[in-house]
């Protein structure tokens, strides 16, 4: 009885050990990703590829890892979770500010982040054609994709746009450079483009704009608030004479008096 009563005071003790000890154990583990031990941001370029390898360091046993793309889980071989962990990506120019993040299993919170900066030349698209009544007001989208930013240009029948006050506007966001033309005019006719120089790159964008004559619309509304005013007009005027000869037809069918001889 005694003997039990020692291997379990034995157990309690080495439980009570680990407990006391696997705060500080955990406390001295280090996660490194490329041999970084904190966040950072990697460069990379449209179609390479670059290879995360996240290990842990000062562990005494075999610690689990996980990897996050952005919220999503990565699914990782069984050979490759324990104490080190790599991923290969194929960079595109969707990964560009994406996050990826390797994990220790048993306390996710300790944690290493890693985001990618692709740097990419200019993509340029938006609507070939577009036509416009005279008078109309119009908006070019050229939509870009570049990293970093590309210097932005419109250009009209291949001479630098002159931008007329109160009449042509640019917007420009990260993806959009837009350009709005007021009050469009025949003189507005022609083939605008948008260029984008990235580097020692140039790409342009044509965006060819028809003015048509402005169409002779007939006002519809006025014209049938002026028929019901003429047709209430006349049906007053009908219901008016017509009482009138009422009267009148009333005042003759009175019967005479007999005049005193």
């Amino acid at each position: 009885m005694a003997w039990k009563k020692n291997r379990l005071i034995e157990s309690f003790g080495s439980l009570l050990l680990v407990i006391v000890l696997l705060p500080g154990a955990l406390m001295n583990v280090i996660l490194t990703v490329n041999n970084n031990p904190e966040n950072f941001v990697l460069p990379a370029t449209v179609n390479s590829s670059k290879s995360l390898i996240c290990a842990v360091q000062n562990h005494s046993q075999g610690e689990e890892l996980l990897w996050y793309r952005e919220n999503g889980r990565v699914d990782l071989r069984d050979g490759n979770k324990i104490n080190s962990s790599a991923i290969c990506i194929s960079i595109s120019e969707d990964d560009n500010g994406v996050t990826f993040t390797c994990k220790l299993q048993r306390d996710q919170s300790m944690s290493i982040s890693v985001i990618l900066n692709v740097t990419y030349g200019p993509t340029l698209s938006g609507k070939d054609v577009q036509t416009a009544e005279e008078g109309s007001n119009v908006k070019l989208d050229c939509n870009v994709k570049s990293n970093p930013s590309a210097e932005m240009t419109w250009y009209k029948n291949s001479d630098a746009l002159n931008l007329e006050k109160n009449h042509h506007q640019i917007y420009q966001t990260s993806e959009l450079f837009q350009l709005s033309i007021s009050k469009v005019q025949k003189s507005d006719n022609g083939t605008y483009s948008c260029q984008a120089k990235y580097l020692e790159q140039t790409r342009t964008k044509d965006f060819h704009l028809i003015i048509e004559d402005k169409k002779f619309t007939v006002p519809i509304e006025p014209i049938i608030a002026a028929s019901v005013v003429v047709f209430l007009t006349i049906m007053f005027g009908v219901i008016a004479r017509r009482q009138k000869l009422m009267k009148l037809c009333i005042k003759d069918q009175r019967p005479q008096s007999e005049t005193p001889l």
